[in-house]
């Protein structure tokens, strides 16, 4: 059944209005495509982040107008549908290729990534690129990476030193330190000891030092007693 130009300007708004956020998608044929199949179709690219549209040619490209994807809807032939993400465009190229490989009634025409045309063969190498998922897992690993591995060296630096003194103490390498401080020790007891024998020596001398002024004046006595009675 026909359209109406009201509905086509209808169908054309709404195209236009899931496609205007959109900056990849992929342009196939087909021919025989179950409806059980069309639906599954749609599930995959569902899942991928994508939406699905069997369209008419000269609809897709009125819609695509302004676009990212105008290129890729332009001079359209034949029975197309399009199937396109304003996402990871390595997401629906993988998840498409994937299903296309075990249904050989769709094929690729072409693709478009950011104004970019693809062809069949660059749609293929598309899907096996890393998404964008796995990069940014690569990203966080890489930047998580380098404080790790100081984290690592700090920590085998400690145990690296604690291992190094506790095999000096056990080889006594630190004895030599240890020995050398009561050596140090014994010098000012020895200088205590002499200070104290030449106290002790100089009391010992003073006392007869005093006594001698006595027997000096006890004899000097005894010969002026021995000399008295001579003069009597």
């Amino acid at each position: 059944m026909a359209l109406s130009r009201s509905q086509k300007s209808d169908k054309v708004k709404k195209l236009a209005t899931e496609l205007e956020t959109s900056t990849s998608a992929i342009i196939g044929t087909f021919a025989g495509l179950t409806a059980s199949k069309d639906f599954a179709l749609r599930k995959t690219v569902r899942a991928a982040g994508g939406s699905y549209h069997v369209v008419k040619n000269k609809l897709a490209a009125k819609s695509a107008e302004g676009t990212k994807i105008e290129e890729a809807l332009k001079g359209l032939k034949g029975v197309n549908s399009v199937a396109y993400t304003s996402g990871d465009p390595v997401a629906l190229a993988k998840a498409l290729s994937a299903w296309v490989k075990d249904n050989s009634e769709f094929t690729f025409k072409l693709g478009i990534v950011d104004g970019k045309l693809l062809t069949i063969q660059e749609i293929g190498e598309l899907a096996t690129m890393p998404g964008k998922e796995e990069i940014f897992a690569k990203l966080l690993f890489l930047i998580n990476a380098p404080a790790q591995r100081l984290a690592t060296v700090i920590n085998a630096t400690g145990r690296d030193l604690a291992v190094v003194v506790n095999q000096g103490v056990e080889k006594e390498k630190f004895a030599g330190s240890a020995a050398a401080a009561p050596a140090g020790d014994s010098a000012p007891a020895a200088t205590v000891a002499e200070a104290a024998q030449v106290e002790e020596s100089a009391a010992g001398e003073q006392p007869s030092g005093a006594v001698q002024p006595e027997n000096v004046t006890a004899s000097q006595g005894g010969e002026a007693a021995a000399e008295a009675p001579a003069e009597g």
